[in-house]
């Protein structure tokens, strides 16, 4: 596969290869997107007719890159006379300045062509390869290209402009250039994606941001965040290095929603730069400690587009959170059912347990108490349309079959619930977690209840049926002969025994018993499940194992994060350290930037983690995860209107000091330090 490079600004991203091409593609997700439409399939460099090599490549920056180029293969630039700097930045829109440099003794000509084109393919045609249905008519103008696309109400369209004479056919432009000796030329292209209502007017340009900003308003706004989260001193340098670039990659996936133009976070790029009900979650669960005022925007977000009517098309019930909101063709023309689609049966529980996290870490009473009659919503959708089989358990089954997803976990690829042989259940299905999730809503909405609901009696009823849960889940669960929980429930109530790293989410929502935690941690931390950086999703003896499967024996770094969250929570210090451990020594050969997943083999097999090939980067609930991590190191639990500090730093790691933690007590200190030697931290 082509290494590919990457800017963002939100929602709006470039994907090319390390030249700055883009190639009309489906086998690759490159061009220029932005709300689910890819505006430019083609951006093709040409120096009298010749492809470019690069030198070098400057992408240290989020929302910018520069190319440093040369004609031909490497075996020719040894005498080139020439080269090509492509300098790109993208706020909303793009521009690329080009820029080309005679180093020859003598004026030059050359003729520079950029090939342009637009597919305006959606984001699931590109995946699917799907055939589009509308027209692209490009118009040629002075200095300018107008692609537009229509398909009946659907109305799309890529300017570019170039701030220098050239020749502009439906193509692309081609610059006739003189350069003289030892003397440079450059052109600025502008590209503006414009996307339009059925009135005509661009919503774009209707947004705060208006689809442009300048790459030094996107710095600002980015350094901005960055200063409000508390500041990382520490003796481990992949933890620092961790740290550094989780918080950059936080800011840059931060986007405008076309709707509201409030500033949510993306789920990751390439795949998912849009409102995820579970992911945006679960990275706010991860990022409240240090950055608080993330939360807020998305879960009002959440509550706003919560279910309301039954829609089998869309998986849409009352009280449901939704799993994914698009706003691309596919899902205009309903060929998607993503405007919003509703298809997970765990965003809803969570919604509940972030909204109880946040008040707890912030004291924010007030949003509990907006948002009371959603968190009763998803509480009731837990007990009615969550239990398909009116066992007292949440089950998940899609009502449309045709397009709507079958795994509806946070697992959901086709094949990641299985048997231990490998067989797959039927449906509906109830995982494990969905349990623990369930329990955990239902405590947390007791809580609410009882101190900002004014409903005693509300609270009580939560109380006993979270109580019958956990009874009645360590009963019908338990496989006592392994000595771990079934990985879900096929329809006829039997257990799916696979092992699975499902059961380390069981820890952090509380539903194990004390004395069956160890049997857990046993399982998790075994070589089976273990791979020496992380917990794989699927134990190697498991019937379906598979190092490079997507769920079923990958290791996902946000995984990881909450199962050494669960750990420390039933006092399994030193193997939610372990865990801690593996993940930073990982982020090392990332370049300090967990990627959505990586491969499961073991860590004395390879000695370094292996790139999972279509893996998103950066992914927020990775990105989420050092700071999760963080967290458990330190031991930090809000309590009342006081911070607990209670760290276990693990061996090796030395010193680790955070610095204006934010919370209802203001903002505080946390210091930890490993007892074992830190000699070694830096070579990771």
């Amino acid at each position: 596969m082509t290494e590919l490079v990457s800017i963002l600004d939100g929602n709006t991203f470039v994907v090319s290869d390390r030249r700055g091409d883009i190639e009309p593609s489906y086998a690759t997700p490159t061009g220029l997107f932005s709300f689910d439409t890819r505006f430019l399939s083609t951006w093709l460099l040409t120096l009298d007719g010749e492809r470019l090599h690069a030198l070098s490549i400057d992408d240290a920056q989020s929302y910018r890159t520069r190319y440093f180029l040369v004609p031909g293969e490497p075996v020719h630039y040894i005498d080139t006379k020439v080269s090509v700097i492509r300098h790109r930045a993208i706020g909303g829109s793009l521009t690329e300045e080009l820029t080309l440099l005679n180093h020859s003794d003598r004026e030059m000509r050359f003729s520079l062509r950029l090939a342009m084109g637009s597919d305006f393919a959606d984001l699931f045609e590109v995946k699917q390869r799907g055939r589009k249905r509308g027209t692209v008519i490009p118009t040629v103008g002075e200095n300018e290209l107008r692609l537009t696309y229509r398909r009946e109400a659907f109305h799309r369209a890529t300017v570019i402009t170039s701030s220098a004479p050239v020749e502009v056919d439906q193509g692309g432009m081609t610059w006739s250039i003189t350069v003289g000796a030892h003397e440079e030329w450059s052109t600025r292209l502008h590209v503006s994606e414009m996307i339009y209502a059925a009135g005509g007017e661009d919503v774009r340009a209707s947004t705060p941001l208006s689809g442009t900003r300048s790459p030094e308003a996107i710095r600002a706004e980015q350094q901005q965040l960055i200063g409000t989260a508390p500041k990382l001193g520490c003796d481990c340098e992949p933890l620092a290095g961790a740290y550094r670039q989780s918080l950059n990659d936080l800011g840059a996936l931060r986007y405008e929603s076309i709707a509201l133009g409030v500033r949510l976070l993306a789920a990751g790029l390439p795949w998912f730069m849009t409102l995820f009900g579970r992911d945006s979650m679960l990275t706010s669960l991860q990022v409240l400690p240090f950055l608080p005022e993330l939360v807020p925007p998305t879960i009002t977000m959440l509550a706003g587009l919560q279910g309301f009517r039954l829609d089998d098309f869309r998986d849409e019930e009352p009280g449901k959170i939704l799993h994914e909101l698009r706003y691309g063709e596919t899902a205009g023309f309903e060929e998607q059912p993503h405007s919003p689609y509703y298809g997970s049966a765990d965003s809803t529980p969570l919604f509940v347990i972030l909204l109880d996290e946040y008040e707890r870490w912030t004291g924010d009473a007030t949003l509990v108490r907006q948002l009371e009659f959603s968190a009763r919503a998803a509480l009731d959708w837990i007990d009615s349309y969550g239990d398909l089989l009116g066992t007292g358990y949440l089950w998940y089954q899609t009502r449309n079959p045709e397009t709507g997803l079958a795994n509806q976990c946070w697992k959901d690829s086709w094949d990641s619930i299985s048997y231990a042989d490998g067989r797959l259940p039927g449906f509906p299905r109830a995982t494990c977690e969905l349990q623990g999730y369930a329990y955990d809503a239902k405590l947390r909405g007791a809580r609410m209840a009882r101190l900002f609901w004014n409903d005693p009696a509300y609270a009580d009823r939560l109380e006993r049926e979270a109580a019958a849960l956990k009874e009645r889940f360590n009963r019908d669960f338990w496989l006592p002969d392994r000595e771990h929980y079934a990985l879900a429930f096929d329809p006829h109530c039997q257990p799916v025994d696979a092992l699975s790293s499902n059961i380390g989410h069981l820890l952090w929502s509380g539903i194990v018993p004390e004395d069956r935690a160890e049997s857990i941690a046993r399982h998790l931390m075994s070589p089976r499940l273990f791979s020496g950086w992380g917990v794989r999703t699927l134990a190697t003896d498991q019937g379906r194992y598979n190092p490079i499967g997507y769920h079923v024996g990958t290791v996902w770094p946000f995984d990881n994060a909450f199962i050494a969250w669960g750990l420390a929570r039933y006092g399994f210090r030193e193997e939610a350290g372990r865990i801690c451990e593996g993940m930073l020594s990982a982020s090392r050969h990332f370049g300090g930037r967990l990627p959505e997943a990586f491969a499961g083999y073991a860590r004395d097999l390879t000695d370094y983690p292996v790139r999972y090939p279509t893996a998103c980067s950066p992914q927020a609930w990775s990105a989420g995860t050092p700071l999760l991590l963080l967290r458990v190191m330190l031991g930090l639990e809000p309590q009342g209107e006081h911070l607990i500090i209670d760290p276990a730093v693990p061996e090796g790691m030395g010193r680790v000091e955070l610095l204006d933690i934010p919370g209802r007590w203001g903002r505080v200190d946390a210091l930890g330090r490993s007892r074992g030697p830190h000699d070694n931290t830096r070579d990771h």
